[in-house]
């Protein structure tokens, strides 16, 4: 069956809008496969071992920390800057507290800056990896390892690199099923 006129305009018309849902259903992985493999945005890499190489050359990292604006926390870095050798493991902390009188999960985005120095940071481990849930007045310490990646001193731009800045942001995100039924319970409770 072949078809024509106001048919074939309308079967053109769904299949362009089929395409176009795919290819902007598709685009958002694959941005952020771009984005790691690339460290474009200041993504920055993921590595399951330390550098193996350390060289004597140093660069400074610093560290920012906001908050979404319904995120009721406080979130701050415990030191604002480290120098360290490039290729050296680095660990600092960010502490996290729950002022409110509820359980609050929350989830962290993060960069680095200038965005060329993100292939080159690589986290070790980092509490960004995973939800975060604080108890009513829960204070936590949470740590990042991480190091420079040595090839940064032979990078076309990155060798201009001298600081980098690690930011975080912290947005509130749906509790845990078990600590909503734990909150869920209080709530009944203190009717």
């Amino acid at each position: 069956m072949r078809l024509e006129g106001p048919q074939k305009t309308v079967a053109q018309t769904v299949a362009l809008v089929v395409v176009m849902g795919g290819l902007a259903w598709a685009s958002v992985p694959f941005y952020d496969w771009f984005c790691r493999v690339t460290g474009f945005g200041g993504t920055t890499g993921v590595s399951e071992v330390a550098s193996e190489d350390v060289l004597d050359q140093t660069i400074k990292v610093r560290f920012d920390a906001s908050l979404d604006a319904d995120m009721l926390w406080d979130f701050k870095p415990e030191v604002r800057e480290m120098e360290l050798r490039i290729g050296e493991t680095g660990l600092a902390f960010y502490e996290a507290y729950n002022p409110t009188d509820r359980p609050i999960a929350g989830s962290a985005s993060y960069n680095v800056a200038p965005y060329q120095a993100g292939y080159f940071f690589n986290k070790i481990d980092c509490f960004c990896f995973e939800e975060q849930v604080l108890a009513p007045g829960e204070r936590v310490m949470m740590p990042v390892t991480f190091y420079v990646d040595p090839e940064i001193v032979d990078d076309r731009d990155g060798k201009y690199v001298h600081t980098i800045t690690l930011s975080y942001t912290f947005y509130e995100i749906d509790l845990p099923e078990g600590f909503a039924a734990v909150e869920t319970d209080n709530d009944t409770n203190l009717n």
